[in-house]
């Protein structure tokens, strides 16, 4: 499969990343030489200098032979140029990156008129990311299946954990509760367990069950589990915008400190139910005026990350707050996961699943039972999959237990007509379920992938 990717910043690069671990055949474009070199460098796929929204350019990438172009330059306009351009020049399918408020109201219209398969927002993506880490303050992250009905919670285990020393096979019954453990994270170590795994004090754990189910489990567990009531929000950018937006229809009360005069003129105008604060957030005086001491939830959201991860150390220094952190350098995903900061949010990693979610279901030539929805777990080194199963294939109505699966797969959930199973060895896939898969081999296109 040939792939063109316009834009080598921070989401083309993770993307290009991805998709040539995966082993599409992928080009890049970029009139900057400096982040051409660095993704040619480092990525085993083929560079063009210059401009992408031209047809020399996209010609010279081999756009004629291109199944997909992905537009993620820095200029919304730009992006939409491209995606027109190779629709004439290649007929292939395209993705814009369009991420400008102004046309958020507009992009069915833009889709649909312009041709295009796909439409992403990083920071739209991001602040739908965070607002899910808000329906539960204990859990580190929180991803859906199912359209809601299913969830996949991580925590860690603290001192005097009920679950600690307990075996997989034992929490149903220690519990009374319908939950399973599908990854756990030990160290350096992730595992998928089976149901003689004992979990120790310090694990990180994800867990997946119906949505009613999860909220008993974290009760039964001792841990908080009512939305929070109150954000405390640094950093008055696009994506506090659209998190806002979400969390004032959801009832709850939502405070920005912006900087910047204008912004915050702006925002009291697009959020009037929303508190505006126009002050430096990174000030200690600032925030504790404004009640970091106090609040449910505190969430960094400046273009800096390095003021993001500061800020959420010093708010759970001194609050017990919900912390969401921002962060776009994934290289500093190892040094932040021992500082504890909370749920951290990656919005190139977001963008990143839904494309290459569609790039699968693209590529497999079966054409059924493809990916509805895609997480990455832990990084990179484990994945939640959602698989449709539309049609017959060698998975339906086989107990699982007599299914010869790869290792390190595990079938975690099966949504049957909105009823949940957690399912058992009799259990059996059917037609019309769809099937949530957790694997640390990455790369899955079909549900037939996870037989040996």
């Amino acid at each position: 499969m040939q792939i063109i990717v316009v834009g080598c910043g921070n989401v083309g690069y993770t993307l290009t990343e991805q998709l040539s671990k995966e082993g599409y055949n992928v080009s890049v474009i970029d009139a900057k030489s400096d982040r051409l070199k660095r993704v040619t460098d480092n990525c085993d796929v083929m560079g063009v200098l210059g401009n992408g929204a031209t047809y020399s350019v996209q010609m010279e990438a081999g756009i004629e032979e291109a199944d997909l172009l992905i537009a993620v330059t820095d200029s919304d306009e730009l992006n939409l140029l491209c995606c027109l351009i190779a629709k004439k020049a290649g007929d292939c399918h395209t993705i814009a990156r369009v991420r400008n408020p102004i046309y958020s109201q507009e992009i069915d219209f833009i889709k649909e008129e312009l041709g295009l398969a796909m439409v992403i927002n990083p920071e739209l993506a991001a602040a739908v990311a965070i607002a899910r880490q808000l329906k539960y303050p204990s859990a580190i992250e929180v991803d859906t299946f199912a359209k809601g009905r299913v969830e996949l919670s991580k925590f860690r285990l603290e001192a005097g954990s009920l679950l600690a020393g307990c075996a997989l096979k034992d929490i149903s019954l220690k519990l009374h509760c319908d939950v399973l453990v599908c990854t756990v994270e030990r160290g350096e170590q992730v595992i998928i367990p089976d149901g003689n795994f004992i979990l120790q004090e310090k694990d990180t754990i994800s867990v997946v069950a119906s949505s009613r189910n999860i909220v008993q489990f974290f009760k039964k567990l001792g841990m908080a589990t009512g939305r929070v009531r109150d954000v405390l929000i640094v950093g008055g950018g696009s994506t506090a915008f659209y998190l806002s937006k979400q969390l004032l229809s959801m009832g709850i009360h939502v405070k920005i400190i912006e900087r910047e005069r204008a912004r915050c003129d702006q925002l009291c105008e697009l959020l009037p139910q929303a508190s505006i604060v126009c002050g430096d957030g990174t000030d200690r005086s600032v925030l504790m005026e404004e009640g970091i001491e106090r609040t449910q939830a505190f969430i960094s959201l400046t273009n800096v990350d390095e003021e993001n991860i500061m800020l959420s150390l010093f708010a759970k220094s001194i609050s017990k707050a919900k912390l969401v952190t921002r962060v776009h350098r994934i290289s500093y995903d190892e040094m932040i996961g021992s500082l504890d900061v909370g749920s951290i949010v990656y919005p190139r990693y977001t963008i990143a699943e839904n494309i290459v979610r569609y790039v699968r279901a693209m590529s497999n030539s079966l054409g059924s039972n493809n990916v509805e929805t895609l997480y990455k777990l832990i990084g990179d080194k484990a994945e939640a999959l959602e698989f449709w199963i539309r049609e017959k294939s060698p998975v339906v109505g086989v107990p699982l237990q007599k299914m010869n699966l790869k290792p390190n797969i595990l079938l975690a959930c099966i949504n049957r007509r909105n009823n949940v199973i957690i399912p058992g060895g009799q259990d059996m896939i059917q037609m019309g379920d769809t099937v949530v898969v957790v694997t640390t081999n990455t790369g899955l296109h079909d549900i037939r992938d996870i037989l040996r």
